[in-house]
């Protein structure tokens, strides 16, 4: 099973942009998975942000993240982005990647067999 390594969390200014990375552990690859963002917030359950498939053809994203995020994949580096712009306040979460064989339409927690720990993202207003 892949392990997966986010990062790129941090405090940022309501309106401002932060990207994630999601890459593969030593000794492991996410090339041959779909990858999923997922947040979640104090109290909250856990939410599908975007996905991208194997091929990167692939994207989708929660209503909520539409037109202000973007997931991509750069194989060379074997590492999915999510870039994340107007961020606001309430987008404040733990963000996590998550692997499994592809991006379902809607995205359950549950079909993703592989999580990183998380990175955190702050928002304040």
């Amino acid at each position: 099973q892949v392990q997966l390594v986010e990062s790129g969390g941090g405090l940022v200014q309501s309106g401002g942009s932060l990207r994630l990375s999601c890459a593969a552990a030593p000794g492991y690859s996410l090339l041959y998975y779909a990858v999923a963002w997922f947040r979640q917030a104090p109290g909250k359950e856990r939410e599908g942000v975007s996905c991208i498939s194997v091929s990167a053809y692939i994207k989708s994203y929660s209503d909520s993240v539409k037109g202000r995020f973007t997931i991509s994949r750069d194989s060379a580096n074997d590492t999915v982005y999510l870039q994340m712009n107007t961020l606001k306040p309430e987008e404040t979460a733990v963000y996590y990647c998550a692997g499994a064989a592809v991006c379902a339409e809607v995205l359950d927690p549950a079909a993703f067999s592989a999580w990183g720990r998380g990175t955190r993202v702050s928002v304040s207003s």
